[in-house]
């Protein structure tokens, strides 16, 4: 069980530590134990309470009211207000839950609505990217394990696999070859997974070799397809070093080719990118202002 202080909990759900306190004092809403010095530290149970109370004070409920309710009397009431919910922070956060409780009917069930709502594309930008920003915080304060995290990716990637096989955009004669793979060291390809769907979207082909692919098959997967684009994500931890030549590499190699790269790890990149190079911000950027040249 992780613990968490009163700033946690505030970065978590949103709510003000000051007013945590003051629910504490007013209406018993959680009761955090004390360290020898004082220190509020706060459960999982705490974490996912406050989550559900922050949903339905959005929603009119008043917290002298929410304060009576048990744990399961919040988690029914939030499944009530998110199915006729106009706003994205109550899906998402309902998502978290289902996360923090490996809950995978209620993660499927707000996931479907969210889909069959906006359309797969704007789910992708309006709930789930900001859902794994969302789960960014929870690994920084401990409240996720890999566990969580394989199941929350397996979830999406199902989701990911069946938007792609819907896809009814044929590849034209003007189509585009795109090769995506992440490099050796690279294990998470969901990142990716939406970019083929971005690109595949669009009319383009798409190779996807996927994870931890060698720098030499990439060389003989290219040189026998002759890809026109190649898309690289990087997200793992590396030696700022090791990627900048990685990338000057493949550069030198297909001078030719646009190669887009995208993912945390090109945040550190310290040096001029090779003209062939171009860095991909978002899937928002892809689709906004690369997709368009391309078309």
């Amino acid at each position: 069980m992780a613990l968490y202080s009163i700033k946690d909990l505030e970065r978590i759900t949103g709510i003000k530590a000051h007013t945590i306190r003051i629910w504490e004092k007013r209406y018993n809403i959680v009761e955090p134990r004390r360290t020898d010095s004082n220190i509020r530290l706060y459960c999982d149970n705490d974490v996912k309470k406050l989550m559900n109370v922050s949903i339905l004070l959005r929603h009119g409920y008043k917290i002298s009211r929410l304060s009576g309710f048990d744990q399961q009397e919040l988690s029914k009431k939030v499944m009530e207000v998110s199915i006729v919910a106009n706003g994205h922070d109550s899906q998402i956060e309902n998502l978290v839950i289902s996360m923090i409780e490996l809950d995978e009917s209620r993660f499927e069930k707000i996931l479907n609505q969210a889909i069959m709502k906006e359309g797969f594309e704007n789910a992708v930008f309006k709930i789930l990217y900001p859902f794994f920003e969302r789960i960014g915080v929870l690994w920084q304060t401990g409240s996720i394990n890999p566990a969580h995290e394989h199941f929350i990716t397996n979830l999406v990637k199902q989701k990911v696999y069946v938007a792609i096989d819907s896809i009814s955009v044929a590849p034209g004669p003007q189509a585009k070859k795109f090769l995506l793979f992440l490099p050796e060291w690279e294990l998470h390809d969901l990142g990716l997974l939406v970019y083929d769907y971005l690109i595949k979207s669009n009319g383009h082909k798409v190779i996807f070799l996927g994870q931890n692919v060698p720098e030499e098959d990439i060389y003989a997967v290219s040189d026998f397809i002759q890809p026109d684009y190649f898309f690289i994500g990087f997200s793992n931890s590396v030696q700022k070093e090791k990627l900048e030549a990685y990338i000057g590499r493949l550069s030198e190699r297909y001078p030719s080719n646009r190669i887009f790269i995208t993912g945390l790890q090109t945040s550190g990149i310290s040096c001029d990118l090779p003209p062939n190079v171009v860095l991909v911000r978002s899937a928002q950027h892809f689709t906004s202002e690369i997709l368009p040249e391309i078309n």
